[in-house]
């Protein structure tokens, strides 16, 4: 069956491409339309045209002649019954005839294949023909790869008109009532032959023994029973030619389909093969197996057991016992798999894609429990694909006694492993697949120390650990669609020649990592999410110079460049690595700092030492004040509504803890003589008999400003806080120059307690003066606090304050 499959899936992928490479319109589907003829406006470049399942009985000369380029045609379920003799005169490339399912009858008349020369595959089955008497246009189809044929009588002598044409597969579809004549199919010169019962039970021994005895390849499908003359032909048979028998989609019982196999055992077959089967009356004790056999392997897929009571090691130890190289059950939901009785000389065992738990391969023995399989030591590849395999160190004991194991696949499983020691493995294994297990960094922890190749692609890992130093014989690592961030640099592993880390999480791979593979010949990192910036530079590099100096750099970067975009920056999105231009003096930090930096921090040294050692800031920051304070007096028009009851320039608010500094400093230098200021403050100036509330209030209204003096203190005082709050209220009157803000001693903001949010936010957007503690700063410290107060008052207050 593998040669035909082969076959199959080639011609499959070669109109698959032959189609693709085609235009839209060289491919015409007018399938169930309801055509009695072929449509007049088929385009002249069409190449594959179904026209099945129309009412198109009779096909004329001409009709085709504007379809030269035509290779594929359909017309089966069409109640076909004429085709004239040069309907296909004008199709010299077709290649593919289906006329199946119609009403044709004379298998002997058909001449318009006199023009289909160029056929390599032909059906004709399920038709209305009578006799299998081939006339003698089937001589000229020399290029006829497959045959299918169907007839109601098949005589000696019907198959000679291709006697002289080569065919790979001869089909025959038998029909209801078939009369076969002994040695019939001795003309035909096939490599395979296919026969399809249809559902029906094999009745005919002559045919069965002209099959087995002519054709190297036989199937037989689509049984429904009478698989006592199948063995009864194999058991009586001295000399049988098939090598490869294929019984497919079937219904059997247990007890048939065990004689069967037996059967097969003694001949000399060696291949044997059965899918879509379907097995009644399943076992409840053992089924004794032939121990010596010419078979080589022994495959089923898709096996279904009808009924649900029955032995299930019963049915396993049949098919573990067999005396065959290969055995394979795929496809099939198998829950377990016992040991064989004795050696088994299995040496590939194909469990794929069934349901194996992580009892495989045990048994229960007395008061020893579940004790693991010791009689499959000759296997030396094991397939256990897409299963339902969970533990990984449990699953290593179950093989820990096929010592002669060598390839390993336990891809596509779900596999739980913590990390812990305890793995078993057969020290024989040299390839591993564990693809597609859900497996973390710790798996590194559960590897058979021999592996060469081992396949970890589509898993979790995000780390490579230091237990892989212990694969010394490493020689390929698959850890494509991972999560890995860098290049594995885990130490030293001198015999990694190819690591493949397509699909990861890769931005800037770091090349000294690579250190760890002196002999790395192959090197995968396509379609990662690469961040095209500095630390990917040297990566680029090698990019390059494995792509125009592959032949000494001994690299050979995968996929280069096509697969390696850059995802940022953004201008750069999704252009390929070797595009990008990352400018040398951009990454180096001392050839940038040799021409920008040097120059820049020297300047900004000098500026900054002359500044401190000038207190300029200091002093640029007064004058501006000063010049500010000048400007806004200048400017700002006052009418003389606007100072009504105004009689102080300012007052002033302070803590009683700063009230030396006020009367020693603040008011000799701002107040007259000295200023020439008239200065409202507590001691002098509140009226005795008032509440000091009614007193600060007075003095804030009849003050065109107001003083604060802050320090640690001042936020400390209760009073304070009063005054600032009468005199903030003011400011919506008066405008926002209405309140001087002088910094006795710093003040932190986080000194300043919540209830104080108006002085934060008038320190965060005003400008206020720092009282300087060198004495060369004061009278420009006092000129510009007297250039904030000043403004003039009414002339009777003028005069008092002269007086």
């Amino acid at each position: 069956m593998g040669s035909w499959t082969a076959f199959l899936w080639a011609a499959a992928v070669l109109v698959v491409l032959q189609m693709c490479t085609s235009s839209h319109d060289s491919i015409i589907d007018r399938s169930s339309r309801n055509l009695s003829s072929v449509p007049t406006d088929l385009p002249l470049d069409a190449e594959y045209i179904d026209l099945s399942c129309n009412h198109i009985h009779q096909l004329h000369k001409g009709e085709f002649k504007n379809t030269t380029l035509l290779r594929f045609l359909n017309m089966s379920w069409n109640g076909l019954e004429l085709i004239d003799t040069e309907t296909f005169h004008d199709t010299p490339l077709l290649e593919n005839l289906d006329l199946s399912h119609n009403v044709l009858r004379n298998l002997s008349d058909q001449h318009y294949l006199s023009f289909t020369g160029n056929l390599r595959v032909l059906n004709m089955a399920w038709n209305k023909f009578e006799n299998m008497t081939l006339g003698r246009e089937f001589s000229f189809l020399r290029k006829l790869e497959s045959l299918t044929l169907g007839a109601k009588v098949i005589s000696l002598g019907d198959f000679k008109n291709i006697g002289n044409v080569t065919l790979y597969c001869f089909t025959l579809s038998l029909e209801e009532g078939l009369d076969y004549e002994a040695n019939s199919l001795m003309d035909i010169h096939a490599e395979k032959i296919q026969v399809d019962l249809n559902g029906r039970e094999i009745t005919q021994n002559d045919l069965l023994a002209d099959m087995l005895s002519f054709f190297v390849e036989v199937e037989v499908r689509n049984i429904s029973g009478g698989y006592e003359y199948v063995k009864t032909q194999l058991s009586k048979r001295a000399i049988i030619s098939t090598r490869t028998l294929s019984i497919n989609n079937i219904v059997i019982d247990w007890n048939s389909l065990t004689q069967l196999v037996n059967a097969t055992l003694y001949t000399s077959i060696a291949h044997l093969s059965a899918s879509d089967v379907a097995i009644n009356q399943p076992p409840f004790k053992d089924t004794p197996v032939t121990e010596t056999s010419s078979l080589q392997s022994f495959t089923v897929s898709r096996v279904a057991v009808t009924s649900f009571f029955f032995s299930q090691e019963a049915l396993y130890n049949f098919f573990i016992n067999l005396p065959v190289e290969h055995c394979a059950i795929v496809e099939t939901s198998l829950i377990h798999m016992t040991c064989p009785k004795k050696q088994s000389p299995i040496l590939e065992l194909d469990f794929s894609f069934c349901a194996l738990s992580d009892s495989i391969f045990s048994r229960f023995e007395g008061q020893e429990g579940q004790v693991n399989c010791k009689t499959l030591g000759n296997v030396q590849n094991l397939f256990l694909v897409g299963n339902n395999l969970k533990d990984l160190k449990v699953v290593s004991q179950r093989l820990q006694y096929m010592k002669s194991l060598q390839h390993l696949d336990l891809s596509i499983n779900s596999f739980v492993y913590d990390g812990s020691n305890g793995c078993v493995w057969p020290p024989s294994i040299t390839v591993m697949n564990l693809s597609s297990g859900g497996l973390t960094d710790n798996v590194f922890n559960c590897l058979p120390e021999g592996v060469e190749t081992l396949d970890l692609q589509n898993n979790q890992i995000s780390v490579i650990s230091q237990s892989i130093l212990k694969l010394q014989n490493l020689s390929s690592l698959n850890l494509n669609a991972n999560r890995l961030r860098d290049l594995p640099g885990c130490g030293d592993l001198p015999k990694m020649t190819e690591l493949l880390l397509k699909s990861n999480s890769l931005h800037a791979p770091s090349l000294t990592n690579l250190k760890s593979f002196p002999n790395l010949k192959i090197l995968d990192a396509s379609d990662n999410p690469f961040t095209c910036t500095c630390p990917l530079r040297h990566f680029i590099r090698l990019g390059i110079q494995t792509e125009y100096e592959s032949g000494h750099s001994g690299l050979e970067l995968l996929n280069w460049p096509e697969s390696y975009h850059c995802i940022y920056p953004e201008a750069v999105r999704n252009s390929t690595l070797e595009s990008v231009q990352i400018p040398e003096i951009s990454c180096s930090a001392s050839l940038l700092a040799a021409t920008i930096l040097v120059p820049s921090v020297v300047l900004i040294v000098t500026v900054f030492f002359l500044c401190r050692r000038l207190d300029v800031p200091w002093y640029v920051g007064m004058i501006w004040q000063w010049t500010r304070a000048k400007h806004r007096a200048r400017m700002q028009q006052l009418r003389p509504e606007d100072m009504v009851g105004i009689e102080f320039h300012a007052f002033v608010s302070y803590s009683q803890h700063d009230a030396d500094w006020v009367k020693n400093f603040l008011l000799l230098n701002i107040e007259a003589p000295a200023g020439g200021l008239r200065i409202c403050h507590h001691e002098k100036d509140f009226v005795p008999g008032k509440t000091i509330m009614e007193n600060i209030i007075t003095c804030v209204e009849k003050s065109r400003r107001s003083v604060f003096v802050l320090s640690p203190h001042f936020v400390k005082s209760e009073w304070c806080h009063y005054e600032l709050y009468f005199a903030s209220h003011q400011r919506l009157s008066q405008g926002s120059d209405s309140i001087v803000l002088v910094l006795l001693e710093p003040l932190p903001q986080y000194l300043i307690p919540s209830k104080y949010y108006q002085l934060k936010s008038m320190m965060n957007r005003y400008t206020y003066l720092e009282w300087p503690q060198d004495k060369a700063k004061h009278k420009l410290f006092w000129a510009n606090l007297r250039a904030a107060l000043q403004t003039d008052l009414p002339s009777k207050l003028v005069a008092e304050t002269e007086e």
